[in-house]
């Protein structure tokens, strides 16, 4: 069995129409502005608060899921800027010039992002940039029969790879831990020629650490290592071309995290820092029962991350050679269609620092182009959005200026 403690789940750009099997089942909640081991984990934009219990479902030949509910801190720049009586404009403009000298990763503090922020971006920037900055905001296609059947159809088909047990996390290191072991499960099965599902991805990408969660890996009948994701669709059609980018810059990011891994390209440093981890922190007794039924005997995070470390400087796993988007029905789980996606490293590079220079802080965020405002139609943030009132206010601008003419 494996652990698959990422659960990484940021809106699918698609809305409830398309939901991928790592976006829904893999709800990623962790990653830390503040500096205290105990900080909450990060909030999805697609889910806002989705914390819970402390114990996650392992998926895989054995994994687990895991939820923090503690509370996130103030970030460092901010300490002592907070409003006392009798002294509120002056602190609050304070506070609002400390937060316009931050990054965005420093504003909403977060160490990494989710392949999927990154994709939402392709889709519409700043319905990303809103999930983070109004979490409390109802998502219309959380409850929605669509997503539950789509839901239902991811579960079914990882349930037929592996089982789903509980495994309980006591810390960040341990739900880092169980993530790490999720791996280590699948990478034999997967150097036998196996087929695994919902494999955790991670990695120094331009600068930035980009977590996420590929659906499926197996081989082809010619030893090819194909990747297919799969996502489910209320119509019977395949996406358009607006859905479609964003799909296929999902499973490119995929590739160029995987291919860095098997390539031991993978740092401990990079991975220790960028999530502000503790490699001495003693695993739980739950994590490291878990990682006894594995056959591993580890007892600190830093022995778990050492031991993948090795594993991937020596395995002899290929580079990704396929990439493909499976796309089913929601209501029948018929196939609809699959699409093979082209791969072009530095392409897709451009593409990432292009998404990456809004997070660090480079330029503001952008809203959809004029001739994509269709997509506004099934946005959560339709009522709050900036670029929607300036592009209404300069329309009626423009229309009274041709009147008087």
């Amino acid at each position: 069995m494996s652990c698959s403690p990422e659960q990484t789940a940021t809106r699918d750009p698609g809305g409830a129409e398309e939901i991928s099997d790592s976006e829904f089942l893999d709800i990623e909640l962790e990653n830390l502005y503040p500096e205290t081991p105990e900080s909450c984990d990060r909030l999805s934009p697609a889910l806002g608060n989705d914390c819970g219990t402390e114990s996650e479902t392992v998926g895989g030949p054995l994994a687990h899921k895991t939820d923090s509910a503690e509370e996130a801190g103030t970030p460092p720049e901010l300490a002592g800027v907070s409003a006392g009586a009798g002294e509120g404009s002056a602190v609050l403009l304070r506070r609002k010039r400390v937060l316009a000298e931050l990054s965005p990763l420093e504003r909403f503090r977060l160490r990494y992002l989710c392949v999927t922020d990154v994709c939402g971006q392709a889709w519409c920037e700043l319905q990303v940039v809103y999930g983070f900055e109004l979490p409390h905001v109802p998502k219309r296609e959380e409850e929605s029969p669509e997503v539950k059947a789509g839901a239902s159809i991811h579960l079914a088909r990882e349930l037929e790879v592996h089982d789903v047990v509980s495994v309980s996390a006591q810390s960040r290191e341990d739900r880092w831990a169980l993530k790490i072991l999720n791996m280590l499960s699948m990478l034999p099965i997967l150097q036998a020629g196996g087929w695994v599902r919902e494999l955790p991805v991670f990695g120094m990408l331009e600068g930035v650490f980009l977590v996420g969660v590929i659906d499926e890996l197996h081989y082809s009948h010619k030893g090819e290592l194909v990747l297919s994701e799969l996502k489910t669709r209320g119509l019977r059609s395949l996406p358009g071309r607006a859905q479609e980018r964003s799909h296929h810059f999902q499973v490119r990011l995929y590739k160029l995290l995987f291919d860095s891994m098997v390539r031991g390209l993978l740092e401990r440093d990079a991975f220790v820092q960028s999530l502000n981890l503790r490699p001495e922190q003693p695993l739980g007794s739950g994590v490291m029962e878990h990682a006894q039924k594995l056959g591993l005997h580890v007892h600190t995070f830093g022995g778990v991350l050492e031991l993948a470390l090795m594993t991937l400087s020596y395995s002899e796993l290929p580079a990704i050679d396929v990439l493909k988007i499976e796309y089913c029905h929601q209501g029948t789980s018929d196939a609809i269609g699959t699409r093979e996606v082209s791969f072009d490293e530095a392409g897709v590079r451009a593409e990432l620092r292009n998404h990456l220079s809004y997070w660090i802080g480079q330029r503001e965020p952008r809203g959809v182009d004029i001739e994509e405002a269709w997509k506004c139609r099934s946005c959560s943030f339709e009522e709050h959005c900036e670029w929607r009132r300036e592009r209404a206010e300069n329309a009626t601008a423009s229309n009274r200026t041709k009147r008087f003419k």
